[in-house]
């Protein structure tokens, strides 16, 4: 068995510039498995690939050596190099784990069969609350009935506060390999989750709480871009990159506001965890971030994927109902649901995101309460309530 060895499935943007740069630099093995076959047959013929952190004027590359891929299809090789691996990380979206969970149990039945009850640690670099849960349901669907997973398997969750965009296709035509990113490296992870040592390893970070720490991305990381992308669209529909929108400095304070009400949201979740001048700070920091150019991170991309976005468990809808339900202010939440729900931003290739337009046509032929009820996951009284504060709305 390699120690040394972690298997990523998910060769994308944060599979490379976050979780395969972190354990590449600490001197592991990096095997990425990936359904992408171009991907993963320049991965095995190069042996490397560059990372380049960006902000401001400032560029720094590094070089990610000791790696290779394997097609998730190529289920054989999967097995055998997950088997003899010394750690796991899934970063595959929630789609993806579909076709990765089925190998992983198959992965864990040859491993325990050839080296006993020795764990095996899966780092779940997921963009969902309680992933963890999720994967364990799934894993059990696979798993022979007398199999001990919460013996045997470290379901760890993280909270993944790297900022990634997209590669433009020039990008790509000069390195299809290579990926840019923003310098901050921290890899939040659950401590309670490993059945083995946690790694010591830089840029790793061991939370007791990880449940606190995944809200804290939710409420205020993953709430303060789509708050500047619906709100620039809004008032601003012909910018196209978020450090524009927030140059308006009446929309970047509309932003720091709605994210201090997702913060206070936060606190009566986790009185004991966040001290508020530490949430504070976090918030200055991030929009410092989110105005970092070049990242080049755009309103459409921020901003596309209403469904998912203004879903019961998602960035807008979870703290506003945790605001309201805490007897809290939460009007700057209530102005960037209005903003969300007339976003019809455009990509370079000057369409909507394809679900976007369904989800526009059955606004508007189903109605706000459809929505509501359907999509944002409010109750009959609830929608009402939230219908009226937003015609109340100043927006």
């Amino acid at each position: 068995m390699n120690t040394q060895k972690i298997i990523i499935f998910g060769a994308g943007k944060i599979g490379r510039s976050f979780i395969g740069q972190v354990f590449s630099r600490s001197g592991y093995e990096v095997v990425f498995v990936d359904i992408n076959t171009q991907l993963i047959g320049l991965m095995n013929q190069h042996r490397q690939y560059r990372v380049t952190f960006r902000e401001g004027d400032k560029e720094e590359h590094f070089a990610i050596r000791n790696i290779r891929g394997i097609c998730l299809d190529d289920e054989q090789h999967v097995v055998a190099d997950l088997t003899d691996a010394g750690i796991v990380a899934v970063s595959v979206g929630q789609q993806g784990l579909q076709a990765t969970i089925p190998v992983l149990a198959k992965s864990l039945i040859t491993r325990r069969q050839k080296y006993g009850d020795i764990p095996l640690d899966i780092i779940i670099a997921e963009n969902m609350r309680n992933a963890d849960v999720y994967i364990r349901e799934e894993l059990k669907k696979y798993l022979p009935e007398d199999y001990p997973i919460d013996k045997l398997v470290g379901l760890v969750e993280t909270s993944i506060g790297k900022m990634v965009p997209f590669m433009t296709k020039k990008d790509m035509v000069e390195d299809s390999l290579q990926v840019f990113a923003e310098p901050y490296n921290t890899l939040i992870v659950a401590k309670n989750g490993f059945k083995n040592p946690v790694p010591d390893i830089p840029f790793l970070a061991p939370k007791e709480n990880i449940k606190a720490w995944v809200d804290r991305k939710l409420f205020i990381h993953n709430f303060g871009p789509v708050a500047t992308a619906y709100l620039g669209y809004k008032y601003h529909p012909d910018l196209i990159y978020l450090w524009e929108v927030l140059q308006d400095e009446r929309i970047k304070e509309q932003v720091r506001d709605a994210m201090q009400q997702c913060a206070e949201a936060l606190l009566r979740e986790y009185p004991d965890v966040f001290p508020e001048n530490q949430l504070q700070e976090h918030i200055d920091d991030l929009i410092r971030r989110f105005l970092n150019r070049r990242l080049g991170d755009t309103v459409f991309r921020v901003g596309c994927d209403l469904y998912r976005k203004l879903s019961a468990d998602d960035r807008i809808i979870t703290p506003l109902k945790s605001a309201y339900n805490h007897g809290l202010s939460y009007h700057g939440i209530i102005e960037v649901l209005n903003a969300a729900l007339q976003f019809k931003a455009t990509g370079s290739n000057g369409m909507m995101y394809p679900s976007d337009i369904d989800f526009h046509v059955e606004l508007k032929e189903k109605g706000l309460l459809y929505i509501f009820q359907k999509v944002c996951g409010f109750s009959v009284q609830e929608s009402t309530f939230f219908m009226y504060q937003l015609k109340e709305s100043d927006l």
